[in-house]
């Protein structure tokens, strides 16, 4: 027969087990946020001429941990920032491809310019006056988020068209969840911006596997299949180094970029 004491002590034993588990829970919660957080932060690109934040995502560091070793807080100098966005010039009920022509195969980008028309009209803008042609993307990232960024003329993260556009379609991929963040899936290309709302310039990312971001980058296309093989490629082939976060081994290079009607 168990005894009262032996029955307290059993007792006090389980509730500690409990609550070690309890603990344990909420470390793991802790550390997939901090994940998350970083994670967002790492596509927190210059735009518009703004000077490029570098956050580490592990791989590069030494306890190959999310960390973040600089702030966004830069601002585009007035030489850099003081141009007009590009008068409107496209159909806003219409559809358009953002078409790459790269040297690790062609991306064809579908988009819809009635849901972000200033997004479209600007690339094609830009692309009608060869902006992107002989522009390298500059930054793959591995861990945490899946992602090829590209569209810097400078190709080294700090590159914009002087000027920066306004946020659209952040709705578009649902309500953030409880940690911030909603799933931007396989095939999404979106806006890369400073951190700061309105901030996108001509710097894009290509989303390979499904990643979580906070709701604050504009998804303004969508990939094909084929497309979308070519960049799980480049993806797969990881960063240069052996890093989680850089330049990727793949180095690709837009070759040439148009943006026509469908």
């Amino acid at each position: 027969m168990v005894s009262s004491d032996q029955r307290r002590r059993q007792l006090a034993r389980e509730k500690f087990e409990r609550q070690q588990q309890r603990r344990e829970q909420a470390r793991k919660k802790a550390k997939q946020r901090n994940a998350i957080i970083a994670a967002a932060l790492a596509v927190v690109l210059a735009a518009g001429g703004a000077a490029y934040a570098g956050v580490t995502l592990g791989g590069g560091d030494k306890n190959d941990s999310a960390s973040s070793d600089a702030s966004p807080s830069a601002t585009p100098s007035p030489s850099e920032s003081s141009k007009p966005e590009p008068a409107m010039s496209i159909d806003k009920k219409a559809k358009y491809s953002f078409a790459l022509v790269t040297n690790e195969g062609d991306i064809t980008i579908a988009m819809d310019a009635a849901k972000t028309p200033r997004t479209v009209n600007s690339f094609k803008s830009l692309a009608d006056k060869g902006y992107f042609n002989g522009t390298k993307c500059h930054r793959l990232t591995t861990q945490g988020i899946f992602v090829l960024q590209c569209g810097d003329p400078k190709g080294d993260g700090t590159g914009g068209p002087g000027y920066t556009i306004p946020d659209e379609n952040l709705t578009a991929l649902g309500k953030a969840g409880a940690d911030g963040t909603v799933t931007y899936p396989a095939g999404t290309v979106a806006m890369a911006n400073t951190g700061q709302p309105n901030s996108g310039g001509s710097q894009f990312f290509l989303v390979y596997k499904d990643s979580k971001l906070p709701p604050t980058y504009t998804p303004f296309g969508t990939m094909d299949a084929k497309s979308l093989k070519a960049v799980e490629a480049v993806g797969k082939a990881g960063v240069e180094g052996g890093a989680s976060d850089g330049a990727p081994k793949k180095a690709v290079t837009i070759e040439k970029a148009t943006v026509p009607k469908v």
